[in-house]
């Protein structure tokens, strides 16, 4: 099994959704960002890693899991989990960002794995827990 993480990067009770670019078929749909744990890595040091990448983020604090794990193709599982980070995202991977509040989450055209997650995902933003990882 080949795990992908997602982060439910959360700010000032948001959370940072990305529209990601290709392939096509997933162009122009929301994501939370993240990636592939790559051989030799655990779950947070791969988010960490991804959020350099895609992000330009430095600082990343990875805490607890949010949600179902969400079965992919071809072997693989999505599990989501909250992280914090200081600084600015920059959108290196993605063409736009947005921070996203509890009650605008079903606005987005997510991807159909992260649509998966967001009911636990406003229940962590609904929750007071919307600071970051826990």
């Amino acid at each position: 099994m080949r795990i992908v993480v997602g982060a439910a990067l959360v700010r000032e009770g948001r959370v940072l959704a990305a529209r990601r670019t290709r392939p096509a078929s997933a162009a122009g749909r929301w994501e939370l960002p993240g990636g592939a744990v790559e051989s030799g890595e655990d779950e947070a040091a791969a988010l960490a890693r991804e959020l350099r990448e895609e992000l330009a983020l430095a600082d990343v604090a990875v805490g607890d899991r949010v949600g179902p794990e969400v079965t992919l193709s071809e072997g693989r599982v999505l599990r989501i989990r909250a992280c914090r980070a200081d600084g600015e995202p920059t959108a290196l991977e993605h063409d736009a960002l947005r921070w996203v509040g509890p009650d605008d989450l079903d606005d987005l055209d997510w991807l159909d794995a992260d649509r998966a997650v967001l009911p636990a995902l406003a229940a962590l933003l609904d929750g007071g827990r919307g600071r970051g990882a826990t």
